[in-house]
């Protein structure tokens, strides 16, 4: 099995999970071995699963406006977390590709493999929801068929980009890429670099 079959195979288990209880404030039971890369995945997966649906909430044009600062507040919160498991994904690589001297023709990638793997979490969330949506028996066939078609383009995108880490990895493993990690410094979240917040002292 390639790593992106079992990401996918994680990715859309973590999904289904979440639906039935679809709730945000649903505690999330890991299913899978602690301490392993799948274990990784599908708490990452929580996080976008989770995120997703407060980013659904906060759209809401009657919501409450204490309600929807507490909600903006908590999607901040889980954008760092979102952020930080990325960034324990590529350390996983890291370490797997440790030992790996690159060829001297090596070229970098204009991502990690991790932010990749981020985009393909997103994608099992994108296709849950448009596969629901052309299933809809409220929705007229327009809507239906705009959807259906859609969720074919998701469908073809989550083949393209699976096949692209896999080369990915293969590349960086055989010497013909090499990784370079850049921590996401988010001054935003930072009271020492935003403005707002040190100015606020």
């Amino acid at each position: 099995m390639t790593f992106s079959e079992k990401a996918n195979s994680v990715f859309d288990a973590t999904v289904a999970l979440y639906h039935k209880s679809d709730d945000v404030d649903t505690p999330f039971s890991n299913p899978c071995t602690p301490g392993t890369i799948e274990a990784t995945l599908a708490a990452k997966c929580w996080i976008d699963a989770v995120q997703w649906h407060l980013e659904d909430i906060i759209r809401d044009p009657n919501i409450d406006p204490v309600e929807a600062l507490a909600i903006k507040r908590r999607i901040d919160r889980s954008n760092q977390d979102r952020t930080d498991m990325v960034e324990e994904i590529d350390t996983y690589w890291r370490e797997q590709f440790a030992g790996v001297t690159p060829l001297p023709e090596a070229t970098i990638n204009t991502e990690s493999p991790a932010w990749a793997v981020d985009r393909l979490s997103i994608l099992a969330l994108k296709i849950w929801h448009m596969r629901e949506q052309t299933e809809r028996s409220d929705a007229d066939a327009a809507h239906l068929d705009r959807c259906r078609a859609k969720l074919a383009v998701l469908l073809e995108q989550r083949v393209d980009l699976s096949t692209a880490i896999d080369q990915l990895l293969d590349d960086i493993a055989a010497g013909r890429k090499y990784m370079k990690v850049y921590r996401q410094m988010k001054m935003y979240n930072d009271p020492s670099t935003n403005p707002v917040l040190y100015n606020s002292k």
